[in-house]
This record gives C-alpha cells, sequence and structure tokens, in this order.
C-alpha cells in the first residue's frame, strides 16, 4: 500500500478545501454532498452524536451561522493507497477564539471522494 502518493493527496486536498470553505461559508448543500448518503455515516460533534447521512443534513440546517469563521493551526491528510484517507486538523474559531480539533475519515465512493466519518471536539 502506498501513503501518501501525491496524485491522492491532491484529490483528498482538493474535497477538504472545498469542505472547509462550505463549512466556514455555511453551504449546506455542499456540506451534504461531501458525507457519504448512508445511514452508516457518522458524525460526532461538540454537543451531539449523529448517525446517518440523514441527521448529518439535519443539524446542518438547523445549526447556528455564527462564529464558524476559523483559522486552521495544523492540517494532517494522509492517504492510504487510492481510496481512503483521514484528515487531522487543529483550528481557532476567529470570532471567539475557542480551539478544537476535527478528525474526518475519507473514502472514494462511486460518487467520489466523501466523509463517512468525523469527529469535531473543542480543546478546554
Amino acid at each position: 500500500m502506498e501513503i501518501n502518493r501525491p496524485d491522492i493527496v491532491a484529490e483528498v486536498t482538493e474535497q477538504f478545501d472545498r469542505y472547509e470553505a462550505a463549512l466556514v461559508g455555511n453551504d449546506v448543500g455542499t456540506l451534504g454532498e461531501l458525507f457519504w448518503d448512508s445511514p452508516l455515516a457518522v458524525r460526532y460533534g461538540d454537543r451531539e452524536n449523529l448517525y446517518g447521512h440523514e441527521q448529518i443534513t439535519s443539524f446542518r440546517k438547523s445549526r447556528p451561522a455564527d462564529d464558524l469563521r476559523r483559522d486552521l493551526a495544523r492540517v494532517v491528510i494522509t492517504t492510504f493507497g487510492s481510496d481512503f484517507a483521514t484528515t487531522a486538523v487543529e483550528f481557532r474559531r476567529v470570532a471567539s477564539g475557542d480551539r478544537g480539533r476535527q478528525l474526518q475519515t475519507w473514502v472514494r465512493t462511486d460518487a467520489g471522494w466523501r466523509i463517512v466519518s468525523a469527529h469535531v471536539s473543542l480543546v478546554p
């Protein structure tokens, strides 16, 4: 298995950048697109445990849109072969200064790269 093939890292980075832009811009459509459309998708947040694409999308539609802008302190993208990757991020929210971390698991599906699981938490 090849780890961090440059072409695959570039593909995942492009999708990660799309996700980040959609997150800070509250682009619910793109956020929904980038999560695996399956009841097996999982997203753990600071105050919620979401199971399945439907719950994740519903959360996105109802969450407050304030304090979304953030600075990324560190981003680590690791690819395994050509169809599996992880992204690990440390961030600071611009308005509140809250610090947090985000971990995503990406898989290449028939529809393209999709997040199959994610965990976001704030750091005390």
